[in-house]
């Protein structure tokens, strides 16, 4: 499985971050895939974000779960993150993660800035 994030690389504080993960090598539908958004802020560890299921069930981590959706296009095979009200700190290198029993794949990661 590979992963390939896009989207723009700068944000303006308080409007919304929207990042894809293109997947090829396997369908983000396949049974017990679960595909994660994860981000890294400068001089800070992984953060865990939150990710969609095969079956299209939701998960997110609590304390951005007010700003953060991912949602899924099946037909093109892509999932989504959109982070709403962004601020400086929202600043990261943003991955996409596939997990499946035991398996982790990555993306090579994209850089998002937040300032005015």
């Amino acid at each position: 499985v590979q992963l390939q994030e896009s989207g723009p690389g700068l944000v303006k504080p308080s409007q919304t971050l929207s990042l894809t993960c293109t997947v090829s090598g396997g369908s983000i539908t396949t049974n017990y895939y679960y595909w994660s958004w994860i981000r890294q802020p400068p001089g800070k560890g992984l953060e865990w974000m939150g990710a969609i299921a095969y079956s299209g069930r939701n998960y997110y981590s609590s304390p951005l779960k007010s700003r953060t959706s991912i949602s899924r296009d099946t037909s093109k095979n892509q999932f989504t993150l959109q982070l709403s009200s962004v601020t400086p700190e929202d600043t990261a290198v943003y991955y996409c993660n596939a997990y499946q029993r035991g398996a982790n794949y990555w993306g090579r990661g994209t850089q998002v800035t937040v300032s005015s």
